[in-house]
C-alpha cells in the first residue's frame, strides 16, 4: 500500500504545475461537479508538494492558486504558513498577496495569527505608505484582542500621520481595536477629534464612524464630543450646498455616505440636549427640504434625517416635516421604502399623532398591498391611529380588511378591534354592532377573553337586550359556521330567550323574521345536528336549553327540550353525558328549578389588558379593578389558557362564563412545566397534582403544594420551615397582576379606588434605581383596617436614558400576606416626570413586609428592553 502511495506521489510530482490562468480555464472547462473536484484535488496535491519543497520562486503562484481554490469553496488551510512567508517578503507584490491570503485563510481564532503580529508591527513603521496601508487593512480585518493591545500604540501614532491615506486606514484599524478591546478607546479620543477637521472626505467618513462607535460603546464620551456639533453642522451644510463635485458625486448627490454618517453622529450627540438640538434645527430643515427624493441615494439621506429629527429635541414644525417625508415614502413604488416608512411611523406615532393622522388614507391603502410584510406593518399602524374622533371610520375599514385578510392576521385583528371598540366606543349600540360584525366575519378566530368581554357587554346593556338577541338570532339563522358567533348567540339566547320570543316578528336587514318558542329551540337543535358542532358548542347549547326550560312555557317546547337532553344522557363524551343527566334530574324539582336557572347577575366591567410585549398574539389576562377576584383556581387556569373546570353541579354550569371549557386542573407534564415557568420554579413534570409533598422537597414538590392550596386541599405539613418566598404565593401576586380571592374579604376591590385619595407624599423609600428609573415606596396604614398597608409606588425618570416605555412592575409577598395591585397611571414615564401605582398588602399576622420585585421596561435611548429583579424590605420603624 505504501509503495502505491509513493508511486502516485512521484507521478503527481512529475506533472507540470498549472499556471493560475490555466487552472481557471481547467475549472471552467469542467462539465460536472465531479470533474471539478478531480481537477482541484489534483492541483491541491501538487501545491502541497510544492510547499514541502519550499520553492521561494513559485511561492507567489502557489498562494495565488490556493486563494482561487479557497474561493471555490475547497479547503486551503494548508497554505497559511506560505501566506505568512509572503507577508514577510520585502517585495510589495508578495506582501500584498500574502496579506490578502492572511485575511482570507486566517481568522482571529487561528493560532497561527500570533505569528503575524511581528510582521504587522514592522510594516506599520515602514516608510512606504502602501505597505503601511496593507498592514492597517489586515489589522482592521483580523485583529484579535491580544493583537489589538500589542499594536494599539502604533495605530494611535499613525492617526496623527500627515498622509491622508494612512490616517484613513488607521481610523478603520482603530475601530476594530476598540470593538475588540473597548477599554482602549481612551487612547484615540484626542486623535479622533482632530480627524473631524480634516478636509479629506475619506478621513472624515472614517473619523465620524470611529467617534460614533466610541459614543455608542461608552455614553460618557458623548459629552466630550458634543462640542463638535457646530463643526458637524458646518460640514453637512457644505455638502448640501456644494455644487457638482465629480470626485464625490453619486447620482447628483454630493457624498451621501458622509452625509448619512454625520446625521447618525448628530443624532447621538444631540439626544436629551436642547442646546445641541437647537444648533441642528436649521440644517436638518435644509437637508429635508433640498434633498432629491426621486432616487434611493436621496431617500437614504432623508430617512436618516427623519430619524435624527425624531430622536433629538427638535421643533414641532420640524417633526411634522419629518412625518410628511415618511408620508411621501408611502406613495413610493419601491416596497422596501414603503416598509421602512411604515416601520418608522409605527415608532413615531406616539410622538406626532396628529401629523401621522393626515396620512391615514394612504396607510389604509397599504392594507391592500400584495406584500404581506407591508400589510402587517400597516395593520399595526392603523390600530395605533384609532382615537375617539376616527374610531367609526377606521373600525369600518379594519372590518372590511378582516373579511379578506389572511388567516394569520385574523386572531390578532379581532383582539385589537375589540380593544379599540371597548376603549373608544361612542355608544353601546355601536359597540355591540361592531362586535357582531366581527363575530360574523371571523368568529373562528376570536379569543376567549374577547368573547367573554362581548357577553359581559350584552349583559350590562339591559336596554339593548331585545335588539341584541334579535340580531344574534338572525345571524345564527344565516350562518352557524363561525364558532365565536355560535357560542355568543347561544349564551345570549339561553339567557334572554324570553325577550326574543315575546317580541314576535322583527326586521333584520330589511327581512322580516319570526321568532317563536318552537323556532328558537329548533335552531338550537339544528346547531347540535350541524357539521360544525364540537364538545364546547354542545355544552353551551345544552346549558342554553335548560335555561330556556324555565323561560319558555309551551308544553311542546318543554317536551322537545327534554327529548334533546335525554338523547345526550348516553353520549360518549363524559362531560356532555354528565350535564345531560344532571339537567334531566332538575326537571324533578320544578319548584326550585326556576330559581336555580334565573338570570345571572350583571358582571362588573373588566378590562382586557396585555401582560407582555411579545406581539399581538401574546397571552392576555383580564383584570377587574372594582370587584373581588375569582378563585385562585380560575385565575390559574386563565393564565394557562384553559377554561375553568366545569363541575357536576348545575349551579356551576349555570354560572360558567363564556371562557368555561371542558378542561379540569391539568396534570400533564407540559402544564406542570408551564406552572413552573410562571412561578420561577423548576417543577418536576412527572408528579401528579394529587400527590402531596413536603415543603422541603424540590421545586416540583413546592409546585404540587401550590396546586393543592389552590384547589382547597391541604398537603402534608412539612417538618421544616418553608422559605419566605415559597412557590405557594398568592397566585397572581407573583405575576404583579394580583387580585384578592374569596378567602381574603379584607382586601375588597373598592380599596383600590383610593389611589387618588391618598395624601401626596414627596419622599419615600427607594426600592430600585437604574438606567435613570427610580422606584420608591410611600407606605401608610389603612384608616379603616389596621392590618392593611397602602403603598404608593412612584416611578421617577430623571431623563438620562430618554423616555421609558413598556413599564411593567410586578411584585410578590410572603405566604402569610396577600397583595393587591391597581393599574399604573401610565406604562410610559417621560423624562423628568413621575407615574404612580397603588399596592395594598393585607398583613393579619403583622409580620415584616418584604417584597420581591420584577421590573421590565424599554429604554428609548437604545431601544433595549431591561428585565431586572430586586428585593425590598422590611420598612424601617415608624414608616407607617
Amino acid at each position: 500500500m505504501n509503495s502505491l502511495n509513493d508511486i502516485s506521489q512521484q507521478i503527481l510530482a512529475r506533472l507540470p504545475l498549472f499556471r493560475l490562468k490555466d487552472l481557471i480555464k481547467a475549472v471552467r472547462a469542467c462539465k460536472t461537479a465531479a470533474e471539478e473536484r478531480a481537477v482541484v484535488q489534483k492541483e491541491s496535491a501538487k501545491l502541497r508538494t510544492a510547499i514541502k519543497e519550499e520553492n521561494s520562486d513559485a511561492r507567489h503562484t502557489t498562494v495565488a492558486k490556493l486563494l482561487y481554490i479557497y474561493m471555490l469553496g475547497y479547503p486551503a488551510h494548508f497554505g497559511q504558513m506560505e501566506c505568512l512567508k509572503l507577508a514577510a517578503s520585502p517585495k510589495f507584490v508578495d506582501k500584498r498577496l500574502g496579506y490578502l491570503g492572511i485575511m482570507l485563510l486566517i481568522d482571529e481564532k487561528t493560532e497561527v495569527l500570533t505569528l503575524v503580529t511581528n510582521s504587522l508591527k514592522n510594516d506599520l513603521n515602514h516608510h512606504n505608505m502602501y505597505i503601511v496601508g496593507l498592514a492597517l487593512c489586515t489589522l482592521g480585518n483580523i485583529s484579535s484582542s491580544e493583537m489589538a493591545r500589542d499594536l494599539c500604540s502604533e495605530v494611535e501614532k499613525l492617526l496623527g500621520s500627515s498622509n491622508t491615506y494612512i490616517r484613513k486606514k488607521a481610523a478603520l484599524a482603530a475601530l476594530r481595536i476598540i470593538r475588540r478591546v473597548p477599554e482602549l478607546h481612551e487612547n484615540f479620543i484626542s486623535k479622533s477629534k482632530a480627524l473631524l477637521n480634516d478636509r479629506s472626505h475619506g478621513v472624515l467618513v472614517t473619523g465620524v464612524t470611529l467617534i460614533t462607535e466610541m459614543c455608542q460603546q461608552h455614553p460618557e464620551n458623548v459629552q466630550l464630543f458634543r462640542k463638535a456639533v457646530p463643526l458637524l453642522v458646518r460640514h453637512l451644510k457644505n455638502l448640501v450646498s456644494a455644487g457638482f463635485s465629480p470626485e464625490h458625486d453619486v447620482t447628483g448627490v454630493t457624498d451621501p455616505f458622509l452625509q448619512v454618517k454625520i446625521l447618525r453622529l448628530m443624532r447621538i450627540l444631540a439626544k436629551n440636549d436642547q442646546e445641541a438640538s437647537d444648533a441642528m434645527n436649521d440644517i436638518l430643515a435644509q437637508v429635508a427640504t433640498n434633498t432629491e427624493s426621486t432616487k434611493n441615494v436621496g431617500n437614504s439621506i432623508l430617512y436618516e434625517t427623519v430619524l435624527t429629527i425624531m430622536e433629538i429635541q427638535s421643533e414641532a414644525g420640524l417633526r411634522v416635516l419629518a412625518v410628511n417625508i415618511l408620508g411621501k415614502f408611502l406613495s413610493n413604488r419601491d416596497n422596501n421604502i414603503r416598509y421602512v416608512a411604515l416601520e418608522t411611523l409605527n415608532k413615531t406615532v406616539g410622538m406626532e399623532t396628529q401629523a401621522v393622522q393626515r396620512h391615514r388614507n394612504i396607510i389604509l391603502d397599504c392594507l391592500r398591498d400584495g406584500d404581506i410584510s407591508i400589510r402587517r406593518r400597516a395593520l399595526e399602524l392603523s390600530f395605533a391611529l384609532i382615537n375617539e374622533g376616527n374610531v367609526r371610520v377606521l373600525t369600518r375599514e379594519l372590518l372590511a380588511f378582516l373579511e379578506v385578510a389572511d388567516s394569520e392576521f385574523k386572531q390578532s385583528m379581532t383582539y385589537k378591534i375589540s380593544l379599540a371598540a371597548e376603549r373608544f366606543a361612542p355608544n353601546k349600540r355601536w359597540h355591540i354592532d361592531t362586535m357582531l360584525r366581527m363575530l360574523k366575519l371571523a368568529g373562528n378566530f376570536v379569543r376567549e377573553e374577547v368573547l367573554a368581554g362581548f357577553i359581559r357587554l350584552v349583559a350590562q346593556s339591559s336596554e339593548l337586550h331585545q335588539y341584541t338577541v334579535q340580531k344574534l338570532y338572525a345571524s345564527l339563522k344565516r350562518d352557524i359556521s363561525q364558532e365565536g358567533l355560535v357560542l355568543a348567540s347561544v349564551w345570549v339566547i339561553g339567557e334572554y330567550g324570553d325577550v326574543l320570543t315575546t317580541s314576535g316578528s322583527f326586521e333584520d336587514e330589511n327581512v322580516t323574521m319570526e321568532a317563536n318558542e318552537t323556532s328558537v329551540v329548533g335552531l338550537l337543535e339544528s346547531i347540535l345536528m350541524g357539521p360544525y358542532v364540537n364538545q364546547l358548542t354542545r355544552e353551551y347549547v345544552m346549558t342554553a336549553l335548560i335555561k330556556l326550560s324555565s323561560r319558555l312555557n309551551e308544553a311542546s317546547v318543554q317536551a322537545k327540550i327534554k327529548d334533546i337532553l335525554q338523547r345526550h344522557t348516553t353520549s360518549m363524551e363524559v362531560e356532555i353525558q354528565q350535564r345531560a343527566v344532571e339537567y334531566m334530574n332538575m326537571f324533578s324539582f320544578d319548584d326550585i328549578r326556576p330559581a336555580v336557572l334565573e338570570r345571572m347577575p350583571v358582571p362588573e366591567t373588566r378590562t382586557i389588558i396585555q401582560t407582555n410585549n411579545n406581539g399581538p398574539d401574546s397571552p392576555a389576562l383580564e383584570r377587574s379593578s372594582n370587584r373581588p377576584g375569582p378563585s385562585d383556581q380560575d385565575l390559574l387556569l386563565d393564565l394557562m389558557g384553559v377554561g375553568t373546570a366545569s363541575g357536576g353541579g348545575s349551579n356551576d354550569v349555570m354560572e360558567a362564563s363564556p371562557q368555561v371549557q371542558k378542561a379540569t386542573i391539568p396534570q400533564k407534564s407540559q402544564n406542570s412545566d408551564l406552572l413552573a415557568d410562571l412561578f420561577g420554579t423548576s417543577g418536576s413534570s412527572e408528579q401528579s397534582t394529587s400527590s402531596p409533598a413536603p415543603a422541603a422537597a424540590s421545586g416540583g414538590s413546592a409546585l404540587l403544594d401550590l396546586l393543592g392550596d389552590i384547589a382547597g386541599e391541604k398537603s402534608t405539613p412539612a417538618a421544616s420551615t418553608p422559605p419566605p418566598y415559597a412557590t405557594g404565593l398568592d397566585t397572581l401576586a407573583s405575576l404583579g397582576q394580583s387580585l384578592p380571592n374569596s378567602r381574603s374579604p379584607e382586601l375588597s376591590g373598592a380599596g383600590l379606588q383610593a389611589n387618588n385619595s391618598l395624601p401626596p407624599v414627596s419622599n419615600g423609600h427607594q426600592a430600585y434605581s437604574k438606567n435613570g428609573l427610580t422606584i420608591s415606596f410611600v407606605p401608610s396604614r389603612d384608616r379603616n383596617n389596621g392590618s392593611i398597608i397602602n403603598i404608593q409606588v412612584h416611578f421617577q425618570n430623571n431623563g438620562s436614558q430618554g423616555t421609558i416605555s413598556g413599564l411593567q412592575f410586578q411584585a410578590a409577598v410572603p405566604k402569610s400576606q396577600k397583595l393587591q395591585m391597581a393599574a399604573a397611571s401610565n406604562s410610559t414615564v417621560d423624562p423628568n416626570s413621575t407615574e404612580k401605582q397603588l399596592m395594598r398588602i393585607h398583613n393579619p399576622q403583622q409580620t415584616a413586609v418584604k417584597l420581591r420585585l420584577r421590573i421590565s421596561y424599554i429604554l428609548s435611548s437604545t431601544g433595549q428592553r431591561v428585565d431586572d429583579l430586586a428585593e425590598f424590605g422590611p420598612f424601617p420603624e415608624g414608616a407607617f
